[in-house]
């Protein structure tokens, strides 16, 4: 999952953002970090604008892992959709984004 987000974001995210977009706590996240950092995948570095902070961002094995397990996993997703048609899909879409509106109003309810 990690691997995912870190693939997924330009910039070098902060382990807490991590641990917000997994929907994990940052406790779970460090733990990750410490394997996947122990695998040469990640880097934690410093914060350019606030020593204090890290940033994570994968390495060149990091990126070449995330791809190997991405493209097929990518692949096997888009034939799971396969044989919806263009109007099936766009209700799909409508539909999941739906449920993933109900997901963030509950993050924000107090």
């Amino acid at each position: 999952m990690l691997l995912f987000l870190l693939d997924a974001v330009a910039d070098s995210p902060a382990p807490n953002e991590l641990a917000q977009r997994a929907g994990v706590t940052r406790a779970t996240v460090t733990g990750l970090l410490d394997g996947l950092e122990r695998e040469a995948l990640i880097e934690r570095r410093a914060d350019s604008q606030d020593r204090r902070a890290l940033r994570i961002r994968l390495t060149r094995k990091g990126k070449r892992a995330a791809k190997q397990v991405f493209d097929p996993h990518g692949r096997w997703i888009a034939s799971l959709y396969g044989n919806l048609s263009a109007a099936e899909r766009g209700q799909l879409a409508a539909l999941l984004g739906k449920i993933a509106g109900n997901l963030t109003a509950r993050r924000t309810e107090p």
